[in-house]
């Protein structure tokens, strides 16, 4: 599986970096992966405040009525303003913004007002880079390697908003859909009819599970963007490794939400975001195959 002609060296990027020692390679990864996995915490803390800021604009303009000021600048996205404590507004200087080293440096506190720096940080820093190192080692350097580390990326990005606010934006999810299938005109990873099939029965699977749900319990078990999100990893991954996907995430996810009740961080009823789950399926089966579809397959 995923032995496809994309996997080989062939972009500039496969070409500059195959030339280099291997031991240099995971180093350039590693720290690309640190790098991004920066931005990626820029992404998850800031595009839902986007979001929110967006909606309260269409509800003004639909009201009439100004909207409620939020305390933040006028200007504000991924780029603007400059990283800043969230405690005391301190403006981060360049030698405190360095990933992963800087949090060891200040020994996890503001420099300014010594305030605790949310270990999710460091954590979404180290996982980006430990993706990226794997990408690097399971299709080596390759135009696959690098489309692989962007479908992480973009879920554990996905996964920490999830985890925070129990929203998948379709301002992820959807792109997120259409690169798995831009990157399987290649047959990357899967072939573009299994890409499209993957990408319609990901999202019919969850809806039908949704409704089902909702029949009989008379509630709501998830939200539109897990379809979304497991339509996105149909495209990426094929139809075939639905099944796989769909089993990893439901097994951990039930796990965690056993774990987490039993140690009284929740309560046993609570909604759990399933987004996490299915990203961990994805990521999982993106590194390792189908072993379950062609176990039961055969």
């Amino acid at each position: 599986m995923f032995s496809t002609p994309f996997s080989e060296p062939t972009s500039s990027f496969g070409v500059a970096l195959a030339h280099l020692p291997p031991g240099w390679q995971y180093a350039f990864a590693i720290v690309f992966g640190l790098v991004i996995g920066s931005f990626l915490n820029v992404v998850a803390h800031r595009l839902p405040v986007m979001l929110e800021r967006a909606w309260r604009l269409e509800v003004s303009e639909a009201t009439g009525e100004p909207p409620d000021a939020d305390g933040l600048p006028a200007r504000y996205n991924l780029w603007v303003p400059r990283s800043a404590c969230l405690h005391c507004g301190h403006v981060l200087r360049a030698w405190e913004n360095i990933p992963l080293l800087s949090y060891l440096l200040l020994r996890g506190r503001c420099s300014a007002c010594r305030a605790p720096i949310g270990v999710r940080y460091p954590a979404i820093e180290l996982a980006s880079g430990a993706l990226a190192a794997l990408a690097l080692f399971r299709f080596g350097p390759s135009g696959a390697a690098l489309a692989a580390f962007g479908l992480c990326a973009a879920l554990l990005a996905m996964s920490a908003i999830d985890i925070e606010t129990r929203l998948l934006p379709d301002s992820l999810t959807l792109p997120l859909l259409w690169a798995g299938l831009i990157v399987n005109f290649a047959d990357t990873f899967a072939n573009l009819r299994e890409a499209v099939a993957g990408a319609i029965v990901g999202y019919l699977f969850l809806w039908g599970v949704y409704w089902v749900f909702r029949f009989v319990r008379g509630i709501e078990g998830m939200g539109y963007g897990d379809f979304k999100l497991l339509a996105a990893l149909g495209a990426w991954l094929g139809w075939a490794a639905l099944p796989q996907v769909v089993l990893i995430s439901a097994v951990t996810g039930a796990l965690v939400g056993l774990l987490a009740t039993g140690l009284g961080r929740m309560r046993f009823q609570e909604p759990l975001p399933f987004g996490p789950f299915l990203a961990a399926g994805g990521a999982a089966t993106l590194f390792c195959g189908t072993p379950l579809f062609h176990l039961f397959g055969t």
